[in-house]
């Protein structure tokens, strides 16, 4: 599809190129390591997820199939529960609304997958929506891919130059549970880390606290990369996103991206039967059980607006 981002400040298309096996222009660059500011935060972010990725690299000298399996439903919990369906569905979109309890637990298995808080998380993912695939897109492959995939989040400069006034998450800082996590949220994985080698020892620890957030880092931002770079569009949404199967697959349903841009309000992005959204099917249990309430789904009318086929005979 085309790169349908302008080239600004004077950038011509050919001086970064285009991002391999796409037609995705990259207009500019941001410096991921030299040549610019390192703020606290981004030491601190980078320590710290170089240091879960460095404890990723033991688990192959501590394997058991124990504390594979825990890590894999640490993951499918806090994956589909918590950013899935929480942070993103929930929270960002308010695609369905659930008990305050539930609402509350879920969030916190959010908390667990070591992908920030509730208000950091939303403010970013509005901020997305808000500006995307533009030069304040928090994290747009228009930057360069690596950029869009995690360089983004050991940049805080950006953040701050791009958003001075982080007001677009009220309805979170308005509770008090969710300003409590924001303050408190380091604190909350530390002592996951430490009642997973109470329980398990270091090899439950390597597994869950290593491997599983390093799969769910790179599963939950390829949403942000590869779905802005490889695929396809059914929608028109005037942006880079891209229905992508692969992806779908490794993030319970976040990959039919295209089809959450054009709907995003909708709790279902697996438009068509065989668009597998494993948060999606969670939806409609809890649906079915009384637990979710006000589901939003696109109608045929407004799908018909956004179809591509119907607008290019407009």
């Amino acid at each position: 599809m085309r790169n349908l981002v302008t080239v600004s400040n004077g950038v011509k298309e050919s001086e970064f190129g285009k991002i391999l096996l796409s037609d995705v222009v990259v207009t500019s660059k941001r410096n991921l390591f030299w040549g610019r500011k390192w703020r606290n935060i981004d030491i601190q972010m980078g320590v710290g997820i170089l240091a879960i990725h460095l404890l990723a690299l033991v688990a192959p000298f501590k394997l058991a199939w124990d504390a594979f399996l825990f890590a894999f439903w640490t993951w499918v919990l806090c994956g589909i529960c918590g950013v899935t369906l929480s942070y993103h569905r929930n929270l960002a979109h308010h695609s369905l609304k659930l008990p305050k309890w539930l609402e509350y637990t879920f969030a916190y298995l959010g908390v667990l997958s070591f992908q920030r808080d509730p208000i950091f998380w939303v403010s970013i993912h509005r901020f997305h929506h808000q500006y995307v695939d533009s030069q304040k897109d928090p994290h747009s492959p228009t930057f360069g891919f690596w950029y869009s995939h995690m360089g983004w989040l050991f940049d805080s400069g950006y953040i701050i130059e791009k958003y001075k006034e982080r007001n677009n998450v009220e309805d979170l800082k308005s509770q008090v549970f969710y300003r409590f996590l924001q303050r408190t949220y380091i604190l909350h994985i530390c002592a996951f880390a430490a009642c997973v080698y109470a329980y398990g020892g270091f090899t439950y620890f390597v597994w869950a606290v290593g491997v599983a957030p390093t799969w769910g880092y790179h599963t939950t931002f390829l949403v942000n990369s590869a779905c802005h770079v490889w695929g396809y569009q059914k929608w028109e949404t005037g942006d880079l996103s891209k229905n992508n199967w692969w992806v779908a697959l490794l993030t319970f349903g976040e990959g039919w991206h295209n089809n959450h841009h054009a709907f995003e309000y909708s709790a279902r992005h697996g438009l068509e039967w065989w668009q597998i959204d494993f948060c999606w099917y969670m939806i409609r249990f809890l649906e079915a059980i009384g637990l979710a309430t006000a589901v939003k789904l696109p109608t045929e009318a407004h799908k018909l607006k956004k179809s591509l086929s119907h607008n290019k005979f407009k």
